[in-house]
């Protein structure tokens, strides 16, 4: 069982804050096509599961439907990334960089592993899964 905490934060301008009530003390990277797109590299997130309240300037977060299982949510006024969420569970992925507090958060896992370009390497000792074993971990179990 992964350990949480709450998690508060927000977006570069302000405009919108969060509260993750069960922000896992694990950081991932995804090096997919799609997110390396959405950021310039490989996205940097923590779980926070669907406990996530969003406040402030609630018509300023904007999602972008970025595939038949996810969307992505982001600031309209300064364009900060604010979650990878799956459309089934609602699960929220959420950049590491936009909480106040990163104390206690461990690098522990790195996914699409076989989609990382050869520009760049992490040095921590990780979990590495490619993008077929991470998608085997959500498939039903065969009878």
């Amino acid at each position: 069982m992964l350990e949480t905490r709450v998690g508060t934060g927000s977006c570069l301008c302000g405009a919108i804050s969060f509260t993750a009530k069960k922000m896992t003390t694990s950081v991932a990277a995804c090096h997919c096509n799609s997110c390396r797109k959405w950021g310039g590299s490989a996205f940097m997130e923590v779980n926070c599961g669907v406990e996530v309240k969003f406040r402030g300037s609630l018509d300023k977060l904007s999602v972008f439907d970025s595939s038949e299982w996810a969307e992505r949510g982001f600031c309209s006024v300064c364009g900060s990334h604010l979650f990878y969420r799956l459309k089934g569970t609602q699960e929220h992925m959420m950049p590491v960089g936009l909480f106040d507090d990163d104390s206690e958060l461990v690098f522990q896992r790195q996914v699409f592993i076989d989609e990382k370009p050869q520009y760049y390497q992490y040095s921590n000792k990780t979990e590495d899964l490619t993008g077929e074993e991470l998608f085997a971990q959500f498939a039903p179990p065969q009878d």
